[in-house]
């Protein structure tokens, strides 16, 4: 997905392409628990003309009974890494759910090198454990 992002005094325009995917960790997971572990991976990609730093994240994780985790922190695994144009930030990390189905998303909170803010909307995911969705 690209979120196309322009300052408000016609600067230059901020590109921030996410991709996600997930995978269930079987070992991790204990069904009888009702504790269902996902990694997930996610790919940023700066498309636009100025670098810009991931400041911050908030995640919407829900299950498939509707109940709805929020997460907010700091940059994304302890780092908060600047993205330069053309370039790529890619990290693994995951969450557990108490079924073995739910979504994933979000946003980044992003400081372009010229302090401009913005959100960079990371798109719904699905997180599926085996055999689960037909």
């Amino acid at each position: 997905m690209t979120q196309h992002k322009t300052r408000p005094d016609d600067g230059p325009a901020y590109r921030i392409e996410i991709e996600a995917s997930s995978e269930f960790i079987a070992e991790q997971s204990d069904p009888d628990e009702e504790r269902y572990v996902f990694s997930y991976r996610i790919r940023i990609h700066n498309a636009g003309p100025t670098p810009a730093r991931l400041i911050s994240r908030h995640w919407i994780i829900t299950d498939a009974n509707g109940a709805v985790q929020e997460v907010r922190g700091d940059g994304v695994i302890g780092e908060q890494p600047l993205i330069a144009p053309g370039e790529t930030y890619e990290y693994s990390s995951g969450c557990s759910l108490n079924t073995a189905v739910g979504t994933m998303r979000g946003a980044y909170q992003m400081l372009g090198a010229d302090d401009f803010e913005f959100d960079a909307e990371i798109p719904e995911f699905l997180l599926a454990g085996p055999r689960v969705l037909h």
